[in-house]
């Protein structure tokens, strides 16, 4: 089975801040594949389905973003997931807004809800998609930031953004990691260095 992590923080406050991307992909996921997230599981709302034939369990860990490694490896263990078919799916300060990129591995990169993650499992190969949310301006308080609601005026590249990060899950998942990559690394618009 794959275990799909969506990393975010509970609450009806921050439903719709950038530090939510996570929540908002398992979501679109959910709704695309008929899989009902509401279950509670190792401190997590999880929900067990199907994607292209492959049996999946969607998670939204409960345990506010950085202690997100305290409910994804007790699922895991219980489920008998291995990493190998493990998908994180988080917000990324350090790619711009709109851009998404498919990791099979590496550092956090100081995003702490991936750090958990990495701590708790004890390794760092671990399949990752990372979902832009960087404006283009310097930020005063990036702690702030990914709190903070998303302005209306996103709303649609929002809405673009999520239904790309569940393609890309799904396309992990029927097509593995190497081709998801090939096709869903994306720059955003307006870029011609590739950023890491």
């Amino acid at each position: 089975m794959f275990l799909v992590a969506g990393l975010g923080n509970p609450g009806e406050e921050y439903a719709l801040t950038p530090h939510n991307l996570g929540f908002l992909t398992i979501d679109r996921l959910a709704e695309r594949h008929g899989i009902r997230v509401n279950r509670r599981d190792s401190r997590a709302l999880a929900g067990v389905g199907e994607i292209d034939g492959h049996p999946v369990m969607l998670a939204q860990p409960q345990t506010f973003m950085n202690l997100s490694g305290t409910s994804v490896a007790p699922l895991m263990e219980k489920h008998s997931v291995e990493p190998d078919r493990l998908v994180v799916v988080y917000d990324e300060l350090d790619l711009p807004w709109t851009a998404l990129r498919i990791k099979p591995k590496g550092s956090a990169a100081g995003h702490k809800g991936m750090q958990s993650v990495i701590g708790s499992l004890h390794t760092s190969d671990l399949v990752r998609v990372r979902l832009g949310i960087h404006p283009g301006h310097p930020i005063r308080d990036g702690a702030e930031f990914v709190l903070a609601p998303f302005k209306r005026s996103q709303m649609k590249e929002l809405e673009e953004l999520v239904d790309y990060g569940a393609d890309a899950v799904r396309s992990i998942i029927a097509e593995g990691v190497a081709k998801a990559m090939t096709k869903f690394n994306r720059r955003a618009p307006g870029l011609n260095t590739e950023d890491e």
